[in-house]
This record gives structure tokens, sequence and C-alpha cells, in this order.
């Protein structure tokens, strides 16, 4: 039988929990108690991911949630839409270590991300299941 709605909440609370840890804690441990060479930036970048996935995944399936589309959002598409999130505060924290962000630069990278994911569920809902 398909599902009628988006997954709830309290699905992604276990998940967003665990990553949450591991990326918090990963990265106050990368600022404290290393220095600032390529290895520790990239863990910075991994650790970041973590904690930026985890705090978008209650908040996307929220918005599915209040927000309903059709087909409905399973786990995996609420699960790429926090990805995204966690993927944009990471560009947008690798822009201003090179110092270049602005606040266009920001807009546009946000407006660019969006469409792609506006494209991929409109190519979710046209494909056809009997």
């Amino acid at each position: 039988m398909e599902q009628k709605n988006s997954p709830p909440i309290r699905d992604f609370l276990p998940a967003a929990l665990v990553l949450g840890v591991l990326g918090w804690l990963g990265i106050i441990a990368v600022l404290l108690f290393t220095s600032p060479n390529g290895g520790t930036r990239w863990a910075f970048f991994f650790f970041g991911m973590l904690a930026f996935t985890a705090a978008a995944l209650p908040v996307m399936a929220f918005f599915n949630l209040r927000f309903p589309s059709n087909p409905p959002a399973s786990v995996w598409i609420v699960a790429r839409q926090a990805i995204w999130v966690g993927i944009f505060c990471l560009t947008l924290a690798w822009l201003q270590i090179g110092k270049v962000l602005t606040l266009p630069m920001a807009l546009l990278l946000a407006a660019s991300l969006l469409l792609v994911e506006i494209l991929l569920r409109l190519r979710e809902r046209s494909q056809w299941k009997p």
C-alpha cells in the first residue's frame, strides 16, 4: 500500500540526535584542540556536514508535513533536502574562509540549490507507477 503522507517528524529525531551530537562535538574538538591545516579543515567540513544536516532533518520533515506534495515526500527525500542544507551551509563557510562570500553570491547559491531540488521533485512526479 502506498503512503499517503510524508513521514512524521519523530521518525527523524533519533538520526538527527546522533548526527547532531557527533557533528557538534567534532566541530568543538576541531576548533579547540587542533591547529588550522589541511587535514583539520577537512575534518571541520565533515563534522559540519553532520551537524548542519542533523539540524535540518526535523525542519525539512516539518516543511514536508506542512506543505504536502503529490507524491508525498519519502524519508529519502527529506534526508536529501537536509543534505542540501548542509551543503549550502558548508559552501558558505568555505567561501567565507577565502573571504569571497557576498550576499548576492549566497542568494544565487541558495536559488540554484532550490532549483535543483525542484527539478528533482518534478522528475519524481513524472515517473509513471502502475
